[in-house]
């Protein structure tokens, strides 16, 4: 070999509580390859200053047999390279420790980044927590691009006849409508400056296709000494204003802490790195390796956890096998992703808080790994989401830690303190803490056991029963993940890896279905084994808004060849490839015309068909296509790569299975020693225990046994098989013996069966997003999916629409006593009358009866918006309807299918022609599109049928129905608790509460608790009469905003089901405007009087001031019949102060969570212009704790004849302040008017419809959040203190978006 192959290629992961390392000489896999294996504590100030430096020293001393000095620079003359991936922008961003950095952005939008989407992050929070923004200042540049046609312009203009008009890089064409004045811009920028700012970040409107104005901004920054610029258009180059903006904000926060890390990192070594003699590279996010002078912040997230999967892909998945879920459990994070032949990326995740536009490798972290604490609460054993981190860690680390997964494991003897690095204690040289964790195990048993002295538990009983929780725990997200994307989860083999992953692989496999384990031999440093396997890449992209067609491909490959050659110039000439070692990947970002979905499309081998990809990716996720629309191209990407260490061995098991004679492992002669085991059957005292070392290719091992790695253990469990290759562990899964469950209430299945029966919900309402066709459904996610018992009772709720929680029991409840016996297998019934437990007409409920030997057991539904179902006006949101028919259909009950047969005439009869019978209504307006989503919500509820058979084949009929009710049981308990401490702390006193809609209509309530049961009576009386507009409420959407307050006040993760009510009577006067009349109108109800309900509510409870008790309903566009076009929104703002909390701006509360369409995309798509989107300082309240201010949104209509229609309370009334707190603002609807040579500002008032012409503009200043406190006091009502949960911070991909648009929507 030459001296350049005797060289080390180092590579290290350095994870939250340990840092892997390994080295070699030679390829990974190569024959004749050694290796050197090292792990050691991320954290241990008192023995190394940095793990990752530490690490390499004592690889070199390894390979070398040379004592290096920790105090001495390390030698790098024996290194060919150092390959990382590193938690230091993750942990920098959720700690909040980078770099103080200033923010320049356009005129009207410096709360941009803080308003974000409007949504609040856990719409159950009343002290809701947002994270921080990165920035420390803003500055604001008058500036400003306006497109010159948006997609919905009717009056499109030619560019040749506009005077300066320009082409963007996008092929969009755009006006300068403000140059920014570059004399002022340098003053803005000196200021920022001389307070000691250097990091900035300049993200402009429109900069995403005319970047011109960031660029004359960055080059005026660059010379007054900032020594970081990011200018959004080069950190990522994508519409929406908002990500880009957090994105290059991110980049200005992280990167320098990325400098400084690695300039503090290269120090701890000779000049090798410096003089480049020793390569440093660092894994991106995608996957990727780059150089260290490419090496970004925002870029780095997923920097550790990416080379795991770069690991596992390479390590177990076979062209033409299953495909492989990854399973990464460490000590601080359990992380899971999927692979089936091509790396799977998302381009915009959310991590702690910041939205961040870049491709990443979707990772989903779905628990807190072995560090996930255990709790017992309410009866149910928790694990999790909170964590116990690296310090202390868990209990058996010896820094006095909690309870977490990894002390449970020890305790059941699945971790054997014999063969686990002895680096705990004050001088690193002590093994896991038995003892401290029998101590506090033991003391836990006791507390369970006095809560249940019915069903005592024997300690192991108790610990294996928080396993069991924390394995269905991961599973449920698992499920979501592959069910997702179109696929079987059980058809898939798990790859597992990460310290704790072999403890919990048989249980999770087995969980999921899945038969087939593959743990690599370093499997529990695949992080760092993977870094050894990645390439280095070098992407470009470009925004584009092209149609996909034979006329504009051409344009395409010109721009594509441009940017292959910009990749491979990068790749050949800067960074030393030979062309022989790059490829390239083409994508294009693709999505259909007038929808947000867009999939980021491979193109095909040796052709430019990329509409068939794109279909077929498109029926792959969504089950269908939308042949008649045609096909935007948002981006252009390409992906170059330079192969590095690439070895012609196959590095999987799966030939090495076919050659190899197995034989069972001779126990006798190789079992190192027994040990104790508890398993589901009960405690085996004589476990073998086998070294993997000593074990030979072919050698069988069935369970139970465990198997020990020089950094892992692995569990094999009862009725599994353990095949042992040269590199590999196989575990083929047996289905094992099950402890039989019975009827009696026992804490540790509540558990599991609160997770199961969730995951019904959960799984409805992705069969639902996938097949439905029209936006509400597949993008705003605006359904609910519920599983409910045989008597209508709600048992589990998913997504978590707060309008929906209590209505839908109601319409269920409604058809039972309808159809009485006359329901049969194969019907399927579609309602929306408010009569018959409905909410607003647009929200279409379809239930389904869930049989078992001919008897209803169950039912399942599904309530979806829908676009439209006819009435006055498109959209069946009229804001001055009268009557109920004005509003579109309104079904009472209608058997969509009947025994079996879908009744499409019946149902264009209901949907069609009668709404269209009435005067001056039409029917629904998208009939196509109302069959399309109905026959979705069919099959979703059919998804929930063959789910909930299962889970009845699986444990029993009487066993399922049993712990429905206990849940139902627990949810009780916890609401009695609530209640009778409130009543307790008002000494017997019934609690009252008044509030006004504007319009003068009265709310009043009178709570009156019994102290001895817990029983309430939650009484309207005197509230007003139903009126003669459209705020009037259905009595179910009054029993969903009970439903949420009583969750809210909980303030912990009860289930969400009818037990929740079960000791609240509630007494509704009948037609009040809280139970009106079959034929009121009540669109206006459903999100505006459900919210004054609830400060109703809270005022009683004494809980909180109100939040603005309004959702600012805005709709505008043309009812042109050959372009008509429609847009509508709700508007955030203020949050109402607490006795521990200060309000939150700009913000959406209660009863909804809407997103906001980015500023960006709105004028894309519209023939708008928002020129303000900015908080409404001083509109909250004053008081100890302030209240949150509300919004101010200018839009400018740049079209005439558009008709603009707001819906909206609190413009007379205003939020209330409570405990001497002062009331907040009410809001303000402002129309600009040009009128001749006139300019008028107007009043709309809370409800007005009006046609608006070309210039005028529409002002809504939204209200703000209530004040708690008297402003000065210093000790506002303590004793009403009620406390909130802190958030818990976790990464996303997929899965993370999913749930974030689950809970705004």
């Amino acid at each position: 070999m030459s001296s350049q192959q005797q060289k080390l290629t180092i590579c290290i992961d350095r994870g939250g509580t340990f840092t892997d390392c390994i080295g070699f000489y030679g390829k990974p896999g190569a024959p004749g390859t050694r290796e050197f294996v090292v792990k050691l504590l991320s954290e241990d100030p008192a023995n190394y200053k940095d793990a990752p430096t530490e690490g390499i020293r004592r690889i070199v001393e390894l390979a070398t047999s040379q004592k290096l000095e920790r105090n001495q620079p390390v030698p790098t003359d024996a290194i060919d390279s150092v390959r990382m991936g590193t938690t230091v922008a993750t942990n920098a961003l959720l700690e909040r420790k980078g770099e103080r950095c200033a923010l320049v952005i356009t005129k009207g939008f410096k709360d941009l980044l803080s308003i974000g989407n409007q949504s609040r992050p856990r719409i159950f929070d009343l002290a809701i927590t947002k994270p921080d923004v990165l920035q420390q200042s803003v500055i604001e540049i008058d500036e400003r691009v306006v497109l010159l046609n948006s997609a919905a312009a009717i009056d499109r203009v030619d560019h040749k006849d506009v005077s300066g008009a320009k082409e963007g890089i996008s092929g969009e064409w755009i006006t300068v409508q403000k140059k920014p004045d570059l004399e002022i811009v340098k003053q803005q920028l000196q200021k920022v400056y001389d307070d000691g700012v250097r990091s900035i970040a300049i993200c402009l409107m429109h900069s995403y296709t005319f970047p011109d104005h960031e660029s004359m901004i960055g080059d005026i920054a660059k010379s007054i000494g900032f020594t970081h610029i990011s200018l959004s258009h080069s950190v990522m180059p994508m519409v929406k204003i908002v990500p880009r903006g957090t994105s290059a904000t991110a980049d200005a926060y992280l990167t320098p802490c990325i400098q400084n890390y690695i300039e503090g990192f290269t120090s701890g070594f000779d000049d090798g790195f410096e003089k480049g003699t020793t390569k440093l590279q660092f894994m991106q996010s995608d996957g990727g390796l780059v150089p260290v002078s490419n090496f970004s912040g925002f870029r780095a997230i997923l920097s550790g956890p990416a080379g795991g999967v770069v690991g596992y892909s390479a390590t177990s998945y076979d062209e033409g096998e299953d495909p492989v879920i990854g399973f990464d459990m460490g000590g601080t994070s359990t992380d899971v992703s999927r692979y089936g032949g091509m790396f799977e990326h998302v381009f915009e995740t959310t991590t702690a808080g910041i939205t961040i536009q870049a491709p990443q490798l979707d990772i989903n972290t779905v628990a807190a790994g072995g560090g996930s604490m255990l709790f017992f609460k309410n009866g149910m054993f928790v694990v999790g989401p909170e964590s116990a981190g690296a310090h202390p860690g868990p209990a058996c680390y010896r820094k006095g830690g909690p309870l977490a997964v990894s002390d449970a494991n020890l305790y059941l003897g699945r971790l054997l303190p014999d063969y686990f690095p002895k680096i705990f204690g004050p001088t690193e040289d002590q093994p896991l803490d038995v003892d401290i964790v029998r101590e506090k195990f033991a003391k836990l048993a006791e507390e369970i056991n006095a809560a249940n002295p019915s069903d005592p538990k024997s300690v192991d009983e108790v610990v294996y029963g928080f396993i069991k929780v924390a394995n269905e725990t991961m599973c449920r997200p698992i499920r979501s993940l592959t069910e997702a994307k179109g696929h079987n989860t059980s058809h898939h083999t798990l790859a597992v890896f990460g310290g704790a992953g072999g403890q919990h692989a048989c249980g999770i496999a087995r969980n999921l279905g899945i038969s087939k384990i593959i743990l690599y031999r370093h499997s529990s440093i695949l992080s760092a084994f993977g870094l050894a396997l990645a390439d280095v890449v070098h992407e470009v992209q470009e925004p584009s808004a092209e149609i996909l067609s034979a006329e504009s491909i051409p344009g395409l490959q010109q721009r594509v060849d441009a940017l292959v050659k910009s990749c491979t110039d990068e790749l050949a000439a800067k960074q030393g490839f030979a062309v022989s070692d790059i490829s390239t990947e083409v994508y294009l970002n693709l999505r259909y015309e007038g929808t947000d979905c867009a999939l980021m499309t491979l193109k095909p081998a040796g052709s430019w068909d990329f509409e068939g990809s794109f279909v077929q990716l498109y029926k792959q996720e969504f089950g269908f296509s939308l042949s008649d629309r045609g096909i935007v191209v948002d981006d252009i990407r390409v992906r170059g790569i330079g192969h590095t260490m690439s070895t012609n061995k196959r590095l999987t098991p799966e030939d090495e299975l076919k050659s190899l004679a197995i034989e069972d492992v001779d126990e006798d002669r190789e079992c190192e020693s027994t040990t104790s085991v508890y398993f589901e059957s009960g405690r085996e005292d004589k476990v073998p225990v086998y070294l993997l070392h000593k074990l030979a290719p072919g050698t069988r091992v069935n369970g139970p046994a465990t198997i020990i790695d020089a950094t892992a253990t692995v569990v094999v469990e009862p009725a599994c098989t353990a095949v042992v290759t040269s590199q590999h562990i196989t575990i083929t899964v047996g289905k094992g013996e099950k402890k039989k469950i019975t009827t009696e209430m026992e804490p540790i299945q509540l558990s599991i069966f609160s997770h199961r029966f969730m995951s019904i919900a959960e799984q409805m309402g992705r069969s639902l997003q996938k097949t439905a066709i029209s936006t509400n459904i597949k993008e705003r996610l605006d359904f609910s999916c519920a599983l409910f018992s045989s008597e209508g009772g709600l048992v589990a709720n998913a997504p978590h629409l707060p309008v929906h929680l209590g209505a839908l029991s109601h319409a269920v409840t409604y058809q039972m006593n309808y159809y009485k016996d006359d329901l049969k297998e194969g019907d399927v019934i579609m309602t929306n009358h408010p009569s018959a437990g409905g909410s607003h007409l647009p929200d279409i409920t379809i239930i389904t009866p869930v049989f078992d030997k001919s008897k209803i057991v169950f039912f399942v539904a599904s309530r979806a918006h829908h676009a439209d179902i006819g009435g006055l006006t498109a959209g069946s949101m009229p804001p001055f309807s009268k009557e109920l028919y004005q509003e579109g259909a309104a079904i009472k009950s209608f058997k969509v299918v009947s025994n079996g047969h879908f009744d499409v005439d019946g149902l264009k009869r209901y949907m069609y022609d009668i709404p269209g019978s009435y005067p001056g209504c039409s029917g629904t307006r998208l009939l196509r599109d109302n069959i399309s989503d109905i026959k979705a919500q069919i099959a979703a509820n059919q998804k929930g049928i063959n789910l909930v058979t299962s889970l009845i084949e699986e444990y029993s009929l009487e066993v399922v129905q049993a712990y429905m009710r206990h849940i139902r049981a627990n949810a009780e308990g916890a609401v009695r608790a609530l209640l009778k401490e409130v009543v307790a702390k008002h000494k017997g006193e019934a609690l009252t509460a008044v509030d006004y809609m504007d319009d003068g209509t009265p709310i009043c309530l009178k709570i009156s608790i019994d102290e001895k049961t817990g029983n309430a009576v939650f009484d309207f009386d005197g509230t007003g009469p139903e009126v003669y507009g459209n705020t009037n409420t259905p009595e179910s959407v009054c029993y969903s905003a009970i439903i949420y307050c009583v969750r809210c006040l909980v303030a912990q993760d009860i289930p969400l089901n009818s037990g929740c009510l079960d000791p609240i009577d509630i007494r509704i006067p009948p037609n009040s405007i809280l139970s009106p009349s079959e034929t009121s109108a009540v669109v206006g109800g459903n999100v505006l009087t459900s919210q004054r309900i609830v400060d109703v509510v809270l005022k009683a409870f004494n809980a909180c001031a109100a939040s603005q008790g309004d959702c600012n309903n805005l709709t505008f566009g043309k009812s042109d019949k050959d372009h008509g076009w429609g847009y509508y929104e709700t508007i955030a703002g203020g949050h109402g102060a607490g006795p521990t909390w200060i309000g939150q701006d700009g913000v959406h509360t209660h009863m909804t969570n809407t997103r906001i369409t980015d500023p960006e995309i709105f004028e894309r798509r519209y023939p708008v212009l928002l020129r303000e989107f900015s908080l409404r300082s001083d509109s909250g309240g004053k008081g100890y704790h302030r209240g949150g201010d509300g919004v101010i949104r200018d839009i400018e209509f740049l079209e005439a004849g558009i008709e603009v229609s707001i819906l909206s309370e609190r413009r007379v009334f205003r939020p209330y302040g409570l405990h001497g707190g002062e009331d907040a603002k009410p809001g303000l609807n402002l129309w600009v008017r040009h009128v001749g040579d006139k300019i008028l500002t107007l009043n709309l008032s809370g409800k007005n419809t009006a046609l608006f012409g070309k210039g005028d503009r529409i002002i809504i200043q939204t209200p703000g959040g209530g004040g708690y406190g008297a402003p000065g006091d210093t000790s506002p009502c303590s004793q009403n203190v009620i406390h909130q949960k802190p958030v818990v911070v976790k990464a996303s991909g997929s899965l993370g978006a999913y749930r974030e648009m689950q809970e705004s929507t």
